[in-house]
């Protein structure tokens, strides 16, 4: 019960800080650039909507037969709709309640395919565990290829809160030492904790990560996150090119907005507020316009959100009719073969 109550309080908490930085953001512009604003969303090129969601209906479909490689794991063999089906519920889970799609899509998987739930936490822990460091790798790759850009913006902001740094600071270096700050932290809690929840947590991540890397189809698993990745990526390339004012924006600046984007939607519910800030931000440092760099991060988060509800209110309508006919197909098998 008190899990519970901090879980709703921290989800409330954070929904909260989403919603106030959309009435910050709001509240900043002028009725002039409120109207540009609208006229910059409504000058969205619609036919890119198409491929934007094809791709986005990929990287969840990736997703998907991912999971699959790791359920192989464990013996459990289902079928690759219901694990799609599964996925996305989590997804629209996620959306309402934070960290409750992953024991969504376990136990409608569970359920429909007739396998224990608690065996596929193990893959749930594995696949966020590795993700957190194909994002870290993405991460210092971004700030490695856009270091050009992305030094003289940080250290513009910087320079903004505190007048004291200067614009030619080497923030790449404080960013690979915070990076090796974290990484001392996260060995020295570990070796303090080793028998308490913190770090069970941290065992559990490792042993998942490395039963992916012993798994018999790695390989497959990893051309599946690099494709998975990659759709991410091309999801934001295609949508800078709705925009005039983001047309010209190649894929690097795509996989900026990506790293940055990514913040978002994890610290607040399903991205909401703190998406869009984070995405205008950064779009800042390539001289796009406060108003179209807003109009971006709304249409971006906006079209990944819809795609999410709209796939996972298919799957939930569609999941019970799909395994009734393949329950009444296996069963006229069966009576067939006798």
């Amino acid at each position: 019960m008190k899990k519970a109550i901090i879980t709703i309080l921290q989800y409330l908490v954070f929904l909260g800080l989403g919603i106030w930085i959309i009435y910050h953001m709001l509240h900043q512009l002028s009725d002039k650039e409120t109207a540009e604003l609208i006229n910059a969303i409504e000058s969205i090129n619609a036919w890119f909507l198409i491929p934007i969601c094809i791709v986005g209906f990929f990287s969840h479909f990736f997703r998907a037969l991912r999971w699959r490689y790791l359920l192989e794991t464990m013996d459990m063999r289902p079928t690759v709709a219901n694990t799609f089906f599964a996925v996305m519920i989590g997804y629209v889970a996620n959306l309402a309640l934070p960290r409750a799609g992953e024991v969504a899509k376990c136990t409608v998987l569970a359920k429909y395919e007739k396998m224990p739930a608690h065996k596929m936490i193990g893959t749930i822990v594995a696949e966020r565990a590795f993700d957190i460091i194909c994002l870290l790798v993405i991460t210092i790759a971004t700030f490695l290829l856009q270091m050009h850009v992305i030094n003289d913006y940080v250290s513009e902001k910087m320079h903004e809160l505190s007048g004291k740094i200067e614009r030619h600071g080497n923030v790449l270096l404080t960013i690979l030492f915070v990076i090796i700050a974290i990484i001392v932290v996260l060995v020295v809690v570990y070796r303090r904790n080793k028998h308490n929840k913190a770090g069970t947590i941290m065992k559990e991540m490792s042993h998942g990560i490395f039963s992916i890397i012993h798994m018999k189809k790695r390989w497959q698993f990893m051309g599946l996150t690099v494709l998975m990745w990659l759709m991410y990526v091309l999801q934001i390339y295609i949508g800078l090119k709705c925009l005039p004012d983001t047309h010209h924006l190649g894929p690097l600046t795509s996989l900026v907005v990506l790293v940055y984007g990514s913040v978002g939607l994890i610290i607040t519910p399903g991205g909401i507020g703190l998406y869009t800030l984070l995405v205008a931000q950064i779009l800042a440092a390539y001289k796009i316009p406060d108003v179209p760099a807003q109009a971006f991060g709304w249409i971006a988060w906006a079209v990944q959100t819809v795609l999410i509800i709209i796939l996972g209110v298919f799957s939930l309508l569609y999941i019970h009719p799909y395994n009734r006919k393949r329950d009444a197909k296996a069963a006229l098998d069966t009576t067939e073969n006798l």
